[in-house]
């Protein structure tokens, strides 16, 4: 934790509209540790809100920041309130001290945790703002006076609002046709972005690391190796690196086990789009000889749209897979497009559910397991809940 003299955003009042979201939570709880006194709004609780311990926070109705104090405003949220992006804050943080910033379409989080987590253990004393609750870490953000480990988000282009002295791109791939027109339109972005930045890391010009993980897949073998690549340019040892990579557990909502009853495993992913569907489905499939059973919560319907046989083909590597209405505030609904979109696309092969909500899903789910399954509870919004009724369900 910084000291009374390293707190830049002390006498500062800060009301993060979206405060419920993986980005905002974080960013509202470094900045309560860098001094400001901090409140929010979302429209409903969310699992993040586990991680505001002492910060007061409005549920429900239009956000409505009192007299005096700055609004931070969250993409999804930004047509009810005026006030400061999301980008342009996390872009005051980066500027503030030495910083690496990781993007990419896939495995961001993971990778940022990595570094931190390496940088904690061997002495670094990092801030961290991560899009995802690391166990090890006790949280997704914390204050310390050594380098600030950030995700950075090209869904919006506020990536290109930072300037870090060290910058990881795990992967690219067109994900957010709401904002690009094409995968040379975010080509060219990232481009002009990494122009700016002293040194760069990208995770396809790396070999996966050969050493044992206690993370699963080869998919976490390359975020290993852009994590390596990282901590070195910032002064870690790659002895002491590896030795403290080899002890990271992951982080909330990626290939998470979330309970076993009966015989029947259940885990919830953070994975929305096709690449990392199939990432986590080949995983699972792994763990079983018998059912596999995917639940999926479509993000966005744009993403939807344009994605929906992609997104298909990967849910057709498990047996079965049930999949809800679309969520999302990013976007506008569309005429037609919802999750029977994707549902409609599956292969005769795999059993198809159309469960419009999460306990229908659920529900769904219990009806269909059996001895020996694993269930997987897939998405950005809140499958976590279909994945801990299921256990409930289960009798765990």
């Amino acid at each position: 934790m910084p000291d009374a003299d390293s707190r830049p955003l002390a006498g500062r009042r800060l009301y993060f509209v979206g405060i419920g979201g993986a980005g905002l939570s974080a960013y509202a709880n470094v900045a309560l540790a860098l001094g400001a006194e901090v409140r929010g709004w979302d429209l409903r609780e969310t699992i993040f809100m586990e991680t505001l311990a002492g910060i007061e926070v409005d549920l429900g109705g239009d956000p409505a920041p009192p007299d005096g104090w700055e609004a931070v405003v969250s993409t999804a949220h930004a047509h009810r309130v005026a006030g400061t992006r999301r980008g342009a804050f996390l872009a005051e943080l980066v500027a503030a001290q030495p910083s690496i910033v990781v993007g990419g379409a896939h495995g961001k989080t993971t990778t940022a945790a990595m570094i931190a987590y390496v940088l904690r253990e061997t002495g670094g004393d990092p801030s961290w703002i991560v899009g995802g609750v690391v166990p090890q870490l006790g949280g997704n953000a914390a204050a310390g006076s050594g380098w600030l480990v950030v995700e950075g988000d090209e869904s919006d282009r506020s990536i290109g609002l930072l300037r870090p002295d060290i910058a990881v791109l795990t992967n690219i791939e067109l994900d957010h046709h709401a904002t690009y027109a094409s995968e040379t339109e975010l080509r060219a972005f990232l481009d002009d972005w990494l122009e700016a930045v002293p040194n760069v890391v990208r995770s396809w010009e790396l070999e996966p690391v050969s050493f044992e993980l206690a993370v699963p897949g080869e998919h976490n073998r390359a975020n290993a190796a852009a994590a390596l690549a990282a901590l070195e340019l910032a002064g870690t040892r790659r002895a002491s690196a590896e030795e403290a990579l080899a002890r990271f557990t992951g982080v909330d909502r990626r290939f998470q086990l979330v309970g076993e009853a009966r015989g029947i495993s259940v885990f919830d992913d953070y994975g929305h789009n096709p690449t990392e569907l199939a990432v986590t489905l080949r995983t699972a499939r792994e763990r079983t000889g018998r059912k596999l059973i995917a639940v999926y919560q479509p993000h966005v319907h744009e993403r939807t749209r344009q994605l929906a046989q992609e997104l298909a083909d990967a849910l057709a590597l498990a047996d079965a897979a049930i999949v809800t209405d679309v969520v999302g505030a990013r976007d506008a609904p569309r005429d037609g497009v919802d999750g029977k979109w994707v549902l409609d696309r599956l292969p005769a092969s795999v059993r198809a559910g159309w469960a419009p909500t999460l306990d229908d899903a659920a529900r769904l789910a219990l009806a269909w397991a059996d001895d020996g399954d694993v269930v997987v509870t897939l998405g950005v919004g809140e499958p976590w809940k279909a994945a801990r009724a299921i256990v409930a369900g289960l009798g765990a």
